[in-house]
């Protein structure tokens, strides 16, 4: 090999040999983060629906015709007020009948308790005197008998007489006994009025069911009838929202029950009216969570004034505070590296120019940022992103050294958007 070859190759080898150290030793430049104390707030974003304390379905109690209907959708209604008047002939003729047999009834019972007990009275009399006569008779015939002046067919009929009398004063006593405040011909007419009675009360609750009413004060949501329709029991007629305050119902994830407490507050929004924000707190929490949905039934209790927009099923964005540090170091969650060895959580941080690794104790997370509760300080400089491994040299980009971390905790986690969907 001549001088000249043994001299270029030589050469080469030395600036490859620069160039793989220059490679080495450069600084790589990687995203960062200055720590410093700031308020972190948790929040969870959903959807929920404007409701009622109460709604019912008003229907009929009765089978006919639909004659009028008094109100429309959206109508407010006082308690009695007729919604519905059906068709009512066949029921006025049955009250009527009903109410001629009760009358009938009345007279009967009337006349029992003054002409029958006179009358009654005046037979018991009567009889007592034919039995008084039938026995004198017969002890005018015995004495007659002894002195021999009357056959014994005279005494025999004599004694039918008296037997006769006697029975017939029996009979006369017991139609007066019947005939008394408790006989048993009063009882039964006073039975057969109280039955006319409950008739003619019958009759005039089915005419009265004729007009269907409001059972109590309420707002008209839907009408499904119109006149001239057939309408069964059991079938709907109008949706009402009794009066009484609103109430927002919601459907959360059951992940994030730990986070919900009653009483906390929410800032309520309405898509078509957002510069009008109003607010509401958790009033219950269900004990019990959707199998189906996996999801849990939270109620909140509007804070007065109640916005006059507000309406039954309208749809609101609903953000609940969680969580809060008035200050608290915190740092990106594209900064948190898993430490499977150690079963935790480290940072890497830029000392010196160089990459150093840190094992860190979180608290309070956020969909963007965690709080540091050990392991770092006000100032340390946090890497973002993928970075080179400990003991690298490293070079932070100044644009994102003083990036500052917002101080509210995300706007919604992915999973609370999610439920929101599956919540209606």
């Amino acid at each position: 090999m001549s001088r000249r070859l043994i001299l270029a190759l030589s050469l080469l080898a030395v600036l490859a040999a620069g160039i793989f150290a220059w490679w080495s030793l450069r600084s790589v430049v990687v995203p960062a983060v200055t720590l410093r104390a700031a308020p972190l707030v948790r929040t969870l974003q959903f959807s929920a629906r404007v409701a009622t304390l109460s709604r019912v379905e008003v229907g009929s109690t009765v089978t006919g015709r639909v004659l009028q209907v008094m109100v429309a959708e959206g109508a407010q209604v006082a308690m009695g007020d007729v919604l519905v008047r059906m068709e009512s002939d066949e029921l006025r003729a049955a009250l009527a009948q009903a109410q001629a047999g009760e009358r009938q009834a009345a007279a009967r019972l009337e006349g029992l308790r003054s002409t029958g007990r006179r009358v009654t009275l005046a037979a018991v009399v009567q009889a007592e005197s034919v039995l008084a006569a039938a026995q004198a008779d017969l002890q005018r015939t015995q004495d007659l008998m002894v002195k021999g002046f009357v056959s014994d067919a005279r005494l025999d009929e004599s004694k039918r007489t008296a037997a006769v009398a006697q029975a017939q004063l029996a009979s006369a006593r017991a139609q007066s006994a019947a005939n008394a405040e408790q006989g048993t011909d009063l009882v039964q007419a006073q039975a057969q009025l109280t039955l006319a009675s409950a008739a003619t009360a019958a009759a005039r609750a089915r005419l009265a069911q004729t007009a269907v009413a409001a059972p109590a004060d309420a707002k008209v949501l839907s009408r499904l009838v119109e006149p001239g329709q057939i309408v069964q029991p059991g079938r709907s007629m109008f949706s009402l929202a009794l009066a009484g305050p609103f109430q927002l119902v919601a459907q959360v994830d059951e992940r994030y029950l730990e986070q919900l407490k009653v009483g906390q507050s929410a800032s309520v929004l309405a898509d078509a009216f957002a510069d009008q924000r109003f607010v509401a707190r958790i009033q219950s929490i269900a004990p019990v969570v959707d199998a189906q949905r996996g999801a849990i039934e939270v109620k909140f209790a509007l804070q007065q004034p109640v916005p006059v927009f507000l309406r039954e099923d309208m749809t609101l964005s609903l953000e609940v505070e969680t969580a809060r540090r008035e200050s608290a170091l915190t740092v990106p969650l594209d900064a948190l590296h898993p430490d499977p060895s150690r079963a935790g959580t480290t940072v890497l941080i830029e000392r010196d120019g160089r990459v150093v690794e840190r094992k860190v104790r979180l608290g309070l997370r956020t969909i963007e940022a965690a709080e540091v509760l050990d392991g770092l300080a006000a100032g340390d400089v946090v890497l973002r992103g993928i970075a080179p491994k400990p003991g690298a040299r490293v070079r932070v980009d100044m644009a994102s050294r003083a990036l500052v971390l917002p101080h509210k905790g995300g706007q919604a986690d992915a999973g609370a958007a999610m439920t929101n969907a599956m919540g209606r």
